[in-house]
């Protein structure tokens, strides 16, 4: 090792807190050697009985320790906050800040030299990724893994992309009660996170390709006794990292982002991807901005068959080869030389991954569709952006003009878009107002609204939703998401009325609401400001500080680092 462990200033010294520090600890047990320097790692756990994706992280933590005892390190495991996307109200989303600065604070109070961060559903991967940047300390992603693939009467269902479909099931297919509860136990039928390419799926490719995991981590179930391997030899590998002083600074590079990019665009990742990715790279001072994912990975193929925006599902992609086929298929538009965590250029990783299953991923020269990657849109409806998933959306639907059914907040939606005598068709056009980072707080996953009943009774399957907040990676659908700025804050959005003509050209990057600018401006000043969400507590301060859409919706004061100094001690 080079240079002295930063643990050093908690254990190495013989003074008052060199004692103290030691003496506390060994309550625990640990012999002597454990303080004379062995390089500390600090397991970041994202357990909680109440995220349900991440319930085997517990066991995975002894595994890591396995690993960090192994290579001669002495593995401390810590809990933070941890975000359950299933169960947190209003979204997770509100609270992925709050746990990026846990995970921040958390390392840089503590003796720490390295960090393993165990994540799985939605948000945890990103907040945590987010507070271990703000510090800068070596560190690697264990990935907790999909689930298994859902079944439901002989066929494969997934986790998320059957809630999408449950209102239409039980008013069209008359799903009884018993079959949406057969339903329910057979789609998430085990430990791990949505097996479809989701959020969570998307996130564990997006740490992969942007070199922090392993090779061939992302994909692995979370119950194949391989991820526990992985664990295990990422244990061992944060050891060497630390000795090797091979920092996020020196992975997180501009040509590793633009590789993540290309990769979610290979993948079909969900946009969510986008938000996170933004954040991540405040958080290293690099410049990216939403249209860099336009510019660099609009028109990359899709290659991965995979709900929601094809047939298959994690468990069949990792039997096909994972994550290292698609990455290997891509060389081409990839910067090959970028570094991860074992040590070597990404491109190096991966030149020997074989594809067992072309039908899973396919190849470059016969890509399922020729340009997949997530477009931005900009018009006078969203002045800093806004996003669409081409391929999860209708074809027909990609130039479209139609008017204007208005909702202002997600109650008002859901009290109203099943009423018989609601003005709508298929060729409207759904205006969801209120869920966008200040407004909802927190933007949820909304985007995706259901369609009226009336319109599903019809066969209508697809229609164009506009709104300030986010989708799930496992819905689809002609869903434009982000803009910026939002309604709440008193974007265009915010002065759509009904019957409003309304444009969106996704060939020509274009949303455009359809009224002169002199209606604009009048609309405009006639506008007042929602109140506020909350007058009190973290939410008070996320309102306060959230940035819009197209920045990543971090607060403003965390954007960049802190570093892992800390210059005055607890006596």
């Amino acid at each position: 090792m080079s240079k002295q462990l930063r643990s050093f200033d908690w254990f190495g010294k013989s003074d008052k807190m060199g004692f103290v520090h030691r003496s506390w600890l060994r309550n625990q047990g640990y012999p002597d050697d454990y303080f004379e320097g062995k390089p500390v790692i600090g397991i970041c756990n994202t357990w909680s009985e109440l995220t349900p994706c991440n319930g085997h992280l517990r066991d995975f933590a002894e595994i890591v320790k396995r690993g960090v005892v192994e290579a001669g390190g002495f593995p401390l495991e810590f809990p933070v906050t941890s975000l359950g996307e299933t169960i947190m109200r209003p979204t997770t989303m509100l609270f992925r800040n709050l746990a990026s600065m846990d995970v921040e604070e958390t390392i840089r109070a503590n003796p720490i030299d390295g960090v393993v961060l165990l994540t799985g559903c939605d948000k945890t991967t990103p907040s945590t990724v987010m507070g271990a940047c703000s510090v800068g300390l070596p560190t690697i992603v264990v990935p907790g893994g999909p689930m298994l693939n859902g079944r439901f009467r002989g066929a494969c269902i997934g986790s998320g992309s059957f809630n999408w479909l449950i209102k239409e099931k039980q008013g069209l297919e008359h799903y009884s009660k018993e079959d949406i509860h057969e339903v329910e136990v057979g789609a998430a039928r085990s430990q791990g996170h949505c097996m479809t390419m989701g959020t969570a799926s998307t996130m564990a490719c997006m740490v992969e390709a942007l070199g922090l995991t392993l090779p061939g981590a992302a994909a692995i179930p979370a119950v194949d006794a391989r991820k526990k391997t992985i664990a295990q030899l990422s244990g061992r590998r944060i050891v060497e990292m630390v000795k090797e002083d091979l920092t996020l600074a020196k992975i997180l590079t501009r040509e590793a982002f633009e590789n993540a990019i290309v990769i979610n665009a290979a993948i079909g990742g969900s946009t969510n991807f986008i938000i996170h990715l933004l954040a991540i790279a405040g958080r290293m001072g690099i410049d990216l901005t939403l249209e860099d994912f336009d510019r660099i990975g609009a028109r990359i193929p899709l290659l991965v068959n995979l709900k929601p925006s094809g047939e298959f599902l994690m468990e069949d992609f990792y039997y096909a080869g994972g994550l290292p086929v698609v990455i290997r298929e891509m060389g081409r538009y990839l910067k090959q030389d970028a570094m991860t965590v074992n040590g070597l250029p990404i491109g190096e990783n991966n030149k020997k991954s074989p594809c067992y299953n072309t039908e899973v991923i396919a190849t470059l020269d016969q890509p399922l569709q020729q340009e997949a990657g997530i477009a931005v849109l900009k018009g006078n409806l969203c002045e800093n952006g806004a996003v669409i998933k081409p391929s999860a959306a209708s074809p027909a639907l990609m130039k479209h003009r139609g008017p204007a059914v208005v909702f202002e907040t997600m109650e008002d939606y859901h009290q109203r878009i099943d009423d018989p005598a609601l003005e709508i068709d298929e060729h409207s056009v759904i205006v969801l107002k209120g869920v966008g980072p200040v407004g909802y707080p927190g933007m949820p996953e909304v985007g995706n609204v259901d369609l009226p009943l009336k319109l599903l009774e019809k066969g209508i399957k697809d229609m164009v939703r506009i709104s300030d907040g986010r989708m799930s990676g496992t819905a689809s659908g002609t869903v434009v998401l982000h803009v910026s700025p939002e309604s709440s804050v008193g974007g265009t959005l915010a002065l759509v009325k009904d019957g409003d003509m309304i444009e969106i050209d996704v060939a020509n990057r274009k949303l455009q609401l359809d009224i002169s600018d002199e209606e604009l401006q009048k609309r405009r000043k006639a506008w007042q400001a929602p109140p506020p969400q909350a007058t009190r507590g973290y939410v008070k301060f996320y309102i306060d500080h959230v940035q819009q859409a197209h920045l990543g919706a971090d607060l403003d004061l965390l954007r960049g680092g802190s570093g892992s100094a800390v210059s005055r001690d607890l006596h």
